[in-house]
């Protein structure tokens, strides 16, 4: 599928969207982390990423392993999901997405969605080529020393950041949360800064210099 201009969409899906476990195992979450910070719970969000570019139209999405078809759905890379010792098993482990004409599963349940970043050709392909330069922390822990844990949210506004886009000025639909979106802010600022600890990845002058390499090619 092609595009005639470019684009970067944010997608706002609530927690569990479509599976009543992970909706349940949220609330109960929410509320707990409600009581100890003695404020209301509010409704938990996962975001996702489209991205227009001439080329194509890419779902940008962590999510859970569904199988060993990693490549069908772009995966460019994987990490832990609660320690590094339990990453062993798939079970334990997610993938990052650069699906190209891929899909968001349950996208028609999103919230004040989509929202238009930008139309900038540049941008819209830096952030994608940006996608396999993410950190890749064990998922639901604080290693990069954030202030909260590290999950699909961290993922995307690290993105938003890292490809020169107001992430500060993006706002989870009313009466919601997003969890693990300021970690992410924090680690794309610590590398502008090459400030970051090891294990952060590239410095920004570096991953700017790698994605300039790969606009020639072909993203999958």
């Amino acid at each position: 599928m092609n595009v005639e201009r470019s684009s970067v969409d944010l997608y706002w899906l609530p927690l569990g969207a479509g599976g009543n476990s992970v909706r349940l195992n949220g609330r109960v979450f929410e509320s707990v982390a409600a009581r100890l910070e003695r404020r209301p719970p509010s409704d938990l969000y996962h975001s996702a990423l489209v991205v227009g570019v001439p080329e194509g139209r890419f779902v940008i999405e962590q999510a859970p392993i569904s199988d060993g078809n990693g490549l069908e759905r772009g995966v460019v890379a994987e990490g832990a999901v609660g320690s590094r010792w339990a990453g062993r098993f798939r079970i334990f482990r997610y993938e990052l997405r650069r699906w190209r004409n891929g899909v968001i599963p349950d996208v028609r349940e999103a919230v004040e969605s989509p929202r238009r970043l930008t139309d900038d050709p540049g941008t819209s392909r830096r952030l994608l080529d940006l996608v396999p330069f993410v950190p890749t922390p064990v998922w639901g822990r604080d290693e990069q020393g954030a202030g909260e844990m590290w999950n699909s949210n961290s993922f995307i506004s690290w993105l938003i950041a890292s490809s020169g886009l107001d992430a500060e000025s993006i706002h989870v639909p009313a009466g919601g949360r997003a969890p693990g979106w300021r970690a992410g802010l924090v680690v794309a600022r610590r590398a502008v800064n090459d400030e970051g600890p090891a294990g952060v990845g590239p410095s920004f002058q570096s991953m700017l210099r790698v994605t300039a390499s790969l606009r020639a090619r072909p993203s999958s």
